[in-house]
């Protein structure tokens, strides 16, 4: 219980118990303000509770102005460098540094002052908390209402006076900073703290750097990257474009939980799930019965439900990133070994059971809640079995689609493709060229009449859906061949729409198209599925404007996560040109612009613009790699 002339704490200065009023307190305190000419002392009285207050000194002796000055004056004495009060302080920390309990138990603010002073005295109390509290060697602790001091280490003690000296020698500090960056002579591991805001900048967290302006440098994110690579701040295996496009590097980290028990039809068979070496999230199989064509798709909508944390944080992401570092799943990691197909036999699958007629339309599409055994391959082992009994049935069907989508006006390019990875260990960059075997395009052409059939069986049956659309694109009558034909068909072709309403898919050739096969992947597949399971078990679908939102959020995202995927990949075929300064390689002429030449480099996945060569459109040069800007991801080839 507070006694009448107590000195306490109050808030974060002193103040004397002048009155009793019932259960609360009339305290006489002094606060320091600051003014334009310094500090001010203002007094003034305050009606408190008791556990508004701290107590320093159970008897001060009386509530008097004179009384808080004394407490004030004795406090500044002790505050001043050298002080009594300060060496003391410094000894008895020498005392108990070394005393393990009086670290894992904090001493009593008035143990303190016995040890200090020999005893409380009421004039002191004050000046001594104070100097406790702003010494480097003691911390404070307010525990259950009563102030503790604890014993620092010695390294804690040098940091908390380095701190204080920067702060102290902030200009002069800054200076020799600066001028250490303009020399590219950075102190490091020390000098990293200052170049906080440039890595900001350089990783898109920001738009302002200090340093920067400082430096008299453009305050943008290549200018960045570019100074903290010649200060050695980062190496040039540093890739920024994830984060500064805002994406994560992780992996979704909410589990999906076991897929729920729920009716599903036992497909007879085995369905194939054919991909890469080196894909770990098998999300597709097909298998051919004789007389039905079945796409078999992951099912994580069985589980996640819309508008769910997990959906929310999938739409976030829009898709799974793929760089040459990794992948960061659109979906947690621990999903794949119940969701993927074939991890475990039977799979639970979402199915596409379609009827084809001679021609290889779709006559009928059913989408059905599976249980089926897939088989994984790799696409070189689907290639060795293309006669098998099993699988001869899909190259044919593969084969017939690929005619019927050309003979509407589907438009094919085939430009080289790579794919680049990078040791976790070493960050040595491999880049190999994407080989294009016969089973690719078997899944590609099933994955096609999958997103063509359910696109069907939704406008069929009335469901809100995201239908994904192309226009027809402007094709010269003469077009070059071989890749310089390519590359100009690439660039006839339009922007892919996604709406709620189907429209013509040209660049497939088909009329009406919607992508479901990579729900483990893609948000807009997902969203797909969880459209259809809702009309298969009869509830609630999401309506046309939630759809169309959903929508726009995951495409936007997954655009993101595409404008990562192709700086990140630029970024380590340029740092593999760095790390091999004695490559070359063959360029294709792609097109011709006056004196300057467009030129494909196929053996790393490039083009470039080369000034001053005379060269007929496909033919082939010999290049090396000149300057290399990283920051800027650009490279100037020079023919040999």
């Amino acid at each position: 219980m507070l006694k009448k002339n107590s000195i306490v704490l109050y808030k974060t200065f002193p103040a004397v118990v002048k009155e009793i009023d019932g259960d609360k307190f009339i305290l006489y305190y002094c606060q320091s303000r600051a003014t334009a000419s310094g500090k001010k002392a203002v007094y003034g009285e305050q009606k408190v509770r008791e556990k508004d207050v701290i107590v320093l000194c159970a008897d001060g002796g009386s509530s008097s102005a004179e009384k808080i000055q004394r407490l004030l004056s004795f406090c500044d004495d002790a505050l001043k460098d050298g002080s009594e009060v300060q060496t003391q302080i410094a000894e008895l920390h020498e005392l108990l540094a070394d005393d393990v309990s009086s670290r894992e138990k904090p001493v009593a603010f008035a143990e303190m002052v016995e040890l200090l002073r020999g005893g409380m005295n009421s004039d002191e109390c004050w000046g001594v908390y104070s100097a406790l509290k702003a010494s480097f060697q003691f911390a404070e602790k307010i525990d259950g209402g009563g102030i503790f001091f604890v014993p620092r280490t010695n390294e804690e003690i040098e940091l908390l006076k380095k701190k204080a000296f920067e702060k102290d020698n902030a200009d002069e500090i800054r200076g020799e900073f600066i001028a250490r960056v303009r020399a590219r002579k950075l102190k490091l591991p020390d000098d990293a703290k200052f170049m906080g805001d440039v890595e900001a900048l350089a990783l898109g967290k920001t738009d302002k750097s200090r340093t920067m302006r400082d430096l008299k440098i453009s305050e943008t994110p290549e200018k960045a990257h570019k100074l903290l690579l010649e200060c050695g701040m980062w190496e040039i295996t540093r890739n920024p474009y994830p984060i500064r496009w805002g994406l994560s590097m992780k992996s979704a980290s909410e589990s999906l939980g076991l897929p729920p028990d729920e009716e599903r039809f036992l497909v007879a068979g085995e369905a194939y799930a054919i991909d890469n070496e080196w894909s770990g999230d098998p999300d597709d199989a097909i298998a051919f019965d004789g007389e039905y064509l079945w796409v078999h798709i992951a099912d994580p909508a069985s589980f996640v439900r819309p508008e769910s944390s997990i959906d929310k944080s999938a739409r976030a992401r829009g898709a799974t990133l793929y760089i040459p570092e990794g992948a960061s799943r659109m979906l947690s990691e621990d999903s794949l070994e119940e969701y993927a197909l074939g991890l475990k036999n039977p799979s639970r699958a979402l199915s596409f059971k379609m009827k084809l007629d001679d021609n290889g339309d779709i006559v009928s599409c059913d989408v059905m809640k599976t249980l089926v055994n897939v088989k994984r391959l790799t696409y070189g082992q689907a290639d060795e079995l293309r006669d098998s009994r099993e699988l001869a049935p899909l190259f044919s069907i593969a084969q017939r689609n690929f005619r019927r989508r050309c003979e509407r006006g589907a438009v094919n390019i085939q430009l080289p493709e790579v794919h680049i990875t990078v040791d976790g260990e070493t960050k040595r960059v491999s880049i190999g060229g994407v080989p294009h075997p016969e089973s690719a395009a078997v899944v590609r052409e099933a994955m096609v009449l999958a997103g063509e059939g359910a696109a069907r069986f939704a406008f069929k049956n009335n469901i809100p859906f995201p239908f994904i659309s192309q226009e027809s694109p402007e094709i010269p009558k003469e077009l070059p061949e071989g890749m310089a034909g390519q590359f100009r068909l690439r660039k006839c072709m339009r922007r892919r729409n996604v709406s709620v309403t189907p429209s013509v898919h040209s660049g497939l050739g088909v009329g009406m198209y919607s992508q479901v096969t990579s729900p483990l992947r893609r948000y807009g597949d997902l969203i797909s599925h969880e459209q259809l399971r809702a009309f298969l078990d009869g509830k609630k679908l999401i309506d046309k404007d939630d759809m169309l939102m959903r929508m726009g959020a995951g495409d936007a995202a997954a655009m993101a996560a595409k404008k990562a995927e192709r700086n990140s990949n630029r970024h380590w075929t340029l740092v593999y040109l760095l790390q091999n300064p004695e490559w070359t390689g063959e360029a294709v002429c792609v097109e011709i612009q006056g004196k300057t030449s467009i030129f494909c480099i196929p053996e790393i996945g490039m083009e470039t613009l080369i000034a001053g060569t005379k060269c007929a459109l496909n033919e082939t040069i010999r290049v090396k790699a000149g300057k290399i800007d990283l920051p800027n991801l650009e490279c100037v080839f020079m023919p040999l």
